[in-house]
């Protein structure tokens, strides 16, 4: 095993002056240009994840341009696809919501002249009747409610909800540039990771044992990768079972039949930090309310449930897990990544504290702070003044 490499020491009127003026003036930069170093940071994640790839496609004796090539090529298509498959059910079934539910309150039968609501109304003071609850009247008030919405026209609320949807699917068009920025970035750090995992090794050799700074990060990237991966697949089979135990139970009719791919909604979103969770409950929310608006309410507590575990015990306890990381960091991670950069910082908080860990680690073998020991010499030498002679008698 080749000798441990000494670290270098770090003096200590560097840490009392260099460092904290150093952390200031990034500080200072950072706030600055802080939409370009996000971009940076995001690329810089992205080359990191699809690095692995690019290496195994190197294994067929390519070089690394081709490989970089042809992993993004895969990469960019398979994205282009998805965001295109995604906003297409997206609009498509916001659009029939709208409409069911413009429908359910506005639609007259002629036989009975009223609309679904009414009906639905009528259904409920039924129930309740049945049960020995007649003392409750939501007749009188159900109606009233049902005539006031009628009256200020739901569907021009409806048509808001759809014209806002369509609005979020063009205006993805305006992140087209940064994403151009971010690809490109990525390919050339991609690129250029060889020269700086040499440079790295040449400036802080290698332990016994000891991987690269480069691999270290792409290693506790594919952590956050898995837990992620976990999260999804806990929650949303979590949602999917509720929702078919809901179905089986007659609180959602015909739960039971969408279920799965209601299920496979909320793992996908759940991707997303503090909007997944509201984006996985939103078809099956209004899946309830077109086909019975109080079985909405069932469907709303199941996904509070899941929400308030999602949030306090999952989240924090697997990806602290997948990242060697405290529960609390966790948490503070992620809501100091949305008060920095709102959603998209919130996104890549957890990424960017796994790959922050991994370069902690790394200079934490390699350098080290000359310690402030006590009654130790001064850094500086200082020449002491001989006592002034005693004064002759």
């Amino acid at each position: 095993m080749p000798a441990r490499a000494a670290k270098r020491v770090i003096p200590r009127w560097i840490q009392l002056v260099g460092l904290p003026l150093v952390l200031l003036f990034l500080w200072v930069v950072a706030g600055a240009v802080r939409h370009v170093v996000f971009l940076f940071l995001v690329a810089l994640l992205i080359a990191l994840l699809l690095s692995p790839l690019v290496r195994t496609v190197q294994r067929v004796r390519l070089p690394r341009g081709f490989a970089v090539a042809i992993v993004y090529l895969v990469f960019t298509l398979a994205l282009i696809a998805a965001i295109g498959a995604i906003g297409t059910v997206v609009v498509s079934e916001t659009k029939t919501a709208a409409k069911r539910l413009d429908s359910y309150f506005t639609d007259v039968n002629g036989r009975t002249g009223q609309v679904d609501a009414d009906r639905d109304v009528d259904r409920l003071q039924k129930w309740l009747n049945s049960h020995r609850l007649g003392g409750i009247d939501v007749r009188d008030r159900g109606h009233r409610l049902v005539r006031d919405i009628r009256k200020h026209e739901v569907g021009k609320y409806t048509n808001k909800v759809v014209s806002f949807v369509e609005g979020s699917a063009i205006s993805n068009g305006k992140l087209l540039f940064n994403t151009i920025v971010i690809f490109v970035v990525s390919i050339y750090k991609l690129l250029d990771f060889p020269k700086l995992e040499g440079a790295l090794d040449r400036r802080f050799p290698a332990h016994g044992g000891s991987d690269a700074l480069v691999l270290r990060m792409e290693r506790s990237l594919t952590s956050y990768v898995k837990g992620q991966a976990l999260v999804s697949l806990i929650i949303g089979t979590s949602a999917g079972v509720g929702l078919w135990l809901l179905g089986v139970f007659g609180w959602l009719p015909h739960g039971q039949k969408y279920a799965l791919l209601f299920g496979a909604w909320v793992a996908f979103t759940e991707l997303i930090p503090y909007l997944g969770p509201w984006l996985g409950a939103i078809p099956a929310t209004l899946y309830a309310l077109v086909v019975h608006p109080l079985s909405a309410v069932w469907v709303v507590l199941l996904f509070l449930a899941i929400h308030q575990v999602e949030g306090h015990i999952v989240v924090p306890n697997v990806m602290g897990s997948a990242l060697r990381l405290h529960p609390l960091l966790v948490i503070f991670g992620l809501l100091a990544g949305g008060e920095i950069y709102g959603l998209p910082g919130a996104l890549v908080a957890l990424p960017l504290l796994a790959a922050g860990r991994a370069v902690w680690e790394f200079f934490a073998e390699r350098v080290e702070l000359e310690p402030w020991e006590e009654g130790g010499e001064p850094p500086v030498e200082v020449e002491l003044e001989s006592p002034p002679a005693a004064a002759s008698r």
